[in-house]
């Protein structure tokens, strides 16, 4: 009898790759040198000591921060996906935008939880943000999901969205806007998000920097006050992240509602 494969599975890809593959080398050099100092190669007094202390704690830290961040992005990014679209009541019928929608993480979240609605993902396919970052990618991901049909992916700019004042009912980003490193041009982002949004409608932003940023540029665009403060995520691993990162990276999400 013919195996039966398994069906195939999503693949949102591994987040800041390049950040990734730095730590796991950092992690290699500090397991190079735990086996040289255990192996008596060099000693107390010895020059590479002033070295190889500090890549040992420092290669161990990075080793497991790598692993982590791994394992967030195979597996744990979904179920934290489903935590922050239960944040947004949904009737089904919503227009839906996702702004950097890389390998379609939000877009099909959203999109599973539509049934007349649409939701539509916009994205300039960076690599060094998402490996595998192509739009290729994202469409795969959307057939193994089922949610074709409710779905559509566009090669666009968030500073520029090509979409008319109003059009959607959802907003959502994820740990995307951080990657415009220009502050005014991140505002424009935002602005636009708030531009393409009707009255009433939701954001969702989902990022590991400029959160407040984010709030106070939506509170200026005529978001509700109380609603899009900046919340920062609390767990080992973001902990971990912040203190490695020397307090640069500190995920969160800022939600809120339009009211003009």
């Amino acid at each position: 009898m013919l195996a039966m494969s398994e069906p195939a599975r999503a693949d949102y890809g591994v987040d800041a790759p390049i950040a990734v593959r730095n730590m796991l080398i950092v992690c290699a050099l500090g397991i190079i040198s735990l086996i040289t100092r255990v192996a008596g190669l060099w000693g107390k007094e010895s020059p590479f000591a002033m070295l190889g202390r500090p890549l040992i704690s420092s290669g161990l830290a990075c080793g497991a921060m790598a692993g982590w961040m791994i394992w967030s992005s195979k597996f744990g990014k979904v179920r934290e996906r489903e935590a922050y679209l239960d944040l947004l009541e949904w009737r089904g019928d919503e227009r839906v935008l996702d702004v950097g929608c890389g390998r379609g993480l939000f877009m099909i979240g959203a999109a599973k939880r539509l049934t007349t609605g649409r939701a539509v993902g916009i994205d300039i396919w960076q690599a060094e943000d998402l490996s595998g970052n192509k739009p290729e990618s994202t469409l795969d991901n959307v057939m193994i999901e089922g949610v074709a049909d409710r779905v559509e992916v566009q090669t666009a700019d968030a500073r520029k969205l090509p979409f008319d004042d109003a059009s959607f009912d959802v907003v959502l980003s994820s740990a995307a806007l951080h990657n415009i490193y220009n502050a005014s041009e991140r505002q424009t982002a935002v602005r636009e998000i708030a531009r393409v949004l009707k009255v009433g409608g939701r954001v969702l932003i989902v990022d590991v920097r400029h959160l407040s940023q984010y709030a106070l540029t939506l509170r200026d665009a005529g978001f509700n006050g109380e609603e899009d403060a900046a919340r920062t995520v609390q767990n080992i691993g973001w902990s971990l992240l912040k203190i490695l990162t020397f307090g640069l990276v500190q995920i969160g999400h800022v939600i809120g509602s339009k009211a003009r």
